[in-house]
Order: structure tokens, then C-alpha cells, then sequence
């Protein structure tokens, strides 16, 4: 089998920002990286469950939500995927992403938690998803981080998987 391009990336080195995981088939998935990977605690389940919620409305609603394809957590929940059509530099990214975090500070509630609503109402956190937001818009603006440190991968047959 291949391996994933994502697990190619070097975790080890990889700092909180904003990468390009993918670009292909008109879509491209950003990385919103929250949290330093293996260095820092992730982001707690019920912090992370809040954030997703918020940040898919705000950039639901945005004026890029016509690109907008998904938003949502990363499994190891050091960050999130945001996937858009169109043509989105990191920049781009950053920017809007700062303007949704910083909309999120403001919020006195999370949306979508009822039963009817959520899979998982119960599990939100919004005061810790705003500290996580307040940590992350420093980041973003005062040790920004965009490119990948590649690690090269070995497969079962011998070959040297590296996405250069």
C-alpha cells in the first residue's frame, strides 16, 4: 500500500501553524495546526468538539463559504482540516482564520448542542476552546509556521516512501 502523504510529515519538528496537507482535484486541505504534536497536550475532546462546531459556522457563513468543502478535527486532535475549492493561499488561510477565532472569542455559546442537534451534545467545552483559540491567534500572528519538515518512510517492500 502507499502511504498517506500526511503521515510523511515529520512530527516531531512540526510547529503550531497553518500547512497545505493536499492539493489536489480542485480541492485544497489546509492543516490548521493548534498544538505542537508529541511536545504539547492536545486539545481536549470536549474543547476540540466546540471549536469544530464554531469554526464551521463561521466559515460557513463567511464570505468564502461557497469554497468551503469541510472543516473539522484532526483524529489526533492537535489541529483541524479546513478544505476548500478555489484558489487559497496560506495567507489567505491565516487571515480568515484569525477572523473566525477571533469571532469565536466573542461567543457566549456553542451551537448546535442539543440532542436533536449533535451526536455527542454533552462533550463541549467552550471557555477551554477559548483559550485554545486566544494561544493560537498569537501563534498565528507572532511565530508563524507554513512549511513541512518531510520524513521519508520505508515500506514493507523495501522502498523509500519521500515526498520531497
Amino acid at each position: 500500500m502507499e502511504v498517506i502523504k500526511s503521515f510523511t510529515i515529520d512530527h516531531t519538528h512540526l510547529k503550531p501553524g497553518i500547512y497545505i496537507s493536499r492539493e489536489d482535484k480542485g480541492f485544497t486541505t489546509f492543516d490548521i495546526r493548534i498544538t505542537e504534536p508529541n511536545k504539547e497536550p492536545a486539545v481536549a475532546p470536549a474543547a476540540m468538539h466546540s471549536l469544530e462546531h464554531l469554526t464551521a459556522t463561521w466559515f460557513r457563513n463567511s464570505k468564502v463559504k461557497d469554497d468551503v468543502v469541510y472543516v473539522g478535527p484532526m483524529g489526533c486532535l492537535t489541529g483541524m482540516y479546513i478544505i476548500m475549492t478555489g484558489t487559497y493561499t496560506v495567507q489567505d488561510i491565516r487571515k480568515l482564520t484569525i477572523e473566525c477565532l477571533e469571532w469565536i472569542l466573542m461567543q457566549k455559546e456553542v451551537p448546535a448542542t442539543t440532542a436533536e442537534t449533535c451526536g455527542n451534545y454533552l462533550l463541549h467545552d467552550l471557555p477551554m476552546c477559548k483559550w485554545e483559540c486566544k494561544r493560537y491567534i498569537d501563534r498565528l500572528k507572532n511565530d508563524f509556521h507554513s512549511e513541512y519538515t518531510k520524513l521519508s518512510v520505508k515500506l514493507d517492500d523495501g522502498k523509500v516512501f519521500a515526498d520531497a
